[in-house]
């Protein structure tokens, strides 16, 4: 019962960097839905005036801390668990396991992206590496264009599609701002990037902001308030990490071909607004391909008989299979790598051609008009009376007129975003489903549509 109890609590922290030291600045939370601090040292009366207001405090170590050490204090020391931050030993990581696992206290652990288990079972999935969300710029200033002609876009979402189809275990991504100060908008687009696919960012602060916080000056209190206010509009829905991706196009991948990475093939896919589902190939059924008129195998050579039976058989219902070149392996990822190389990039360009050739102008489950620079995600609830459009913004201005297409049919579209009340959007007829005008999307929204049974 209780580590049942633990992991229910668990799965509700929404957690943060914290550096201060002081018991006081425990006040900036006050009406945020921050619950969990990781800290990098900490002190009894900091831990007693945390747990008087009801907040979790993780030690954060690094690979290089005395393990032994901190493992024997941390009992008694009125921590509420452990995190492993960084690319420790596969013996470290066993002995950190087994003495949490006699107290009862939980083991986060955020590795490198390539020494992720998603075959252990732990309260949390998470990782340390992460980009900063936002557009790529060239050093003169201009925004870059990626292999899709579309804004580069530094995201992190293709690798928590992939870890949201692969487990059932909450998500943190734990990536930190630049060094340098950093607007607010970055900060915007940072929990939003992992908030749309149901995973939750570890805020952290740049330095710059962070003292200019603690000394309470007004800009960064307003900043502060913005990012809780983002935090708090994706905790008020918590049933969306339940919902499943819609859309007719499904790919097929793991990370042995490019899943732990950024800048793929579902991150290229993905700025083109298409909906799609990422099914990872240890979860590969006939439900999971369910609905998928196009079909994306990156590693055919990976797939088992059975599996390839199975996408046959949906070819021969109609599907498009789309597969990758024959003979061709995905380089496996370094401790370090976080994004493809122009290798890489290079490497998935057949794969890539093909399949934008093949998405041409077709509604997938959803096409989006004047959105460039945004993020979008599309989902399902359980019982299919629902959809919901997310959108991010990753310019540092509002977008405008956005339009929206949708198959099927809906008896009311709703427009909810941070800070303002929810919208009546009208519904108007076309020949493909419905279309919806957006008129304006400051940092991120959510378009909510009840089905029509």
């Amino acid at each position: 019962m209780l580590l049942l109890w633990l992991a229910a609590s668990v799965a509700t922290w929404v957690p943060a960097r914290w550096t201060a030291q002081d018991p006081q600045s425990l006040e900036l939370l006050a009406g945020t839905p921050i619950n969990c601090l990781l800290m990098e040292k900490v002190s009894p009366e900091f831990l007693a005036a945390a747990s008087s207001r009801g907040l979790a405090v993780l030690l954060t170590l690094r690979p290089e801390a005395d393990l032994e050490a901190v493992l024997h204090s941390a009992v008694h020391a009125g921590l509420s668990g452990l995190v492993l931050e960084g690319a420790f030993e596969q013996a470290q990581r066993e002995r950190a396991r087994r003495a949490l696992a006699q107290t009862g206290l939980p083991l986060i652990e955020l590795p490198p992206r390539a020494h992720l288990r998603l075959d252990r079972s732990g309260p949390i999935l998470g990782s340390y590496q992460g980009l900063w969300p936002g557009i790529r710029v060239s050093e003169k200033g201009v925004a870059r264009a990626a292999p899709t002609g579309s804004p580069w876009l530094e995201t992190n979402t293709g690798f928590l599609r992939y870890l949201r189809a692969a487990t059932d275990a909450p998500i943190w991504i734990a990536n930190r701002p630049p060094a340098g100060p950093t607007s607010m908008e970055r900060y915007l687009a940072a929990v939003a990037d992992a908030a749309i696919i149901g995973a939750r960012w570890v805020v952290a602060l740049d330095p710059d902001f962070d003292g200019r916080l603690q000394r309470r000056e007004a800009k960064a209190l307003a900043a502060w308030k913005r990012i809780a206010e983002h935090l708090k509009f994706y905790e008020d829905h918590p049933e969306w990490r339940n919902w499943k991706p819609s859309g007719q196009l499904a790919i097929i991948i793991d990370g042995t071909s490019g899943a732990l990475l950024a800048n793929g093939i579902v991150d290229m896919i993905a700025v083109r607004h298409v909906p799609l589902r990422v099914v990872p190939r240890q979860r590969l059924s006939q439900q999971a391909l369910q609905g998928a008129r196009i079909i994306v195998s990156v590693d055919p050579a990976a797939l088992d008989e059975a599996a390839k039976q199975l996408l046959r058989s949906f070819t021969r219902a109609g599907a498009t299979l789309l597969s990758g070149p024959p003979g061709w392996k995905f380089p496996a990822p370094t401790v370090d790598q976080i994004t493809l190389d122009e290798k890489g990039i290079e490497s998935l360009g057949e794969i890539w051609r093909e399949v934008n050739s093949v998405l041409g102008r077709r509604n997938l489950g959803a096409r989006l008009f004047n959105v460039a620079g945004m993020l979008s995600h599309l989902l399902a609830s359980p019982d299919g009376a629902q959809l919901v459009l997310h959108l991010a913004n990753f310019t540092s201005y509002p977008v405008e007129n956005i339009t929206v297409h949708l198959p099927g049919s809906y008896t009311r579209a709703r427009l909810l975003a941070p800070g303002e009340p929810p919208r009546e959007l009208a519904l108007q007829q076309i020949e493909e489903g419905v279309a919806i005008e957006i008129e304006r999307v400051s940092s991120c929204a959510a378009l909510l549509l009840d089905c029509k049974r």
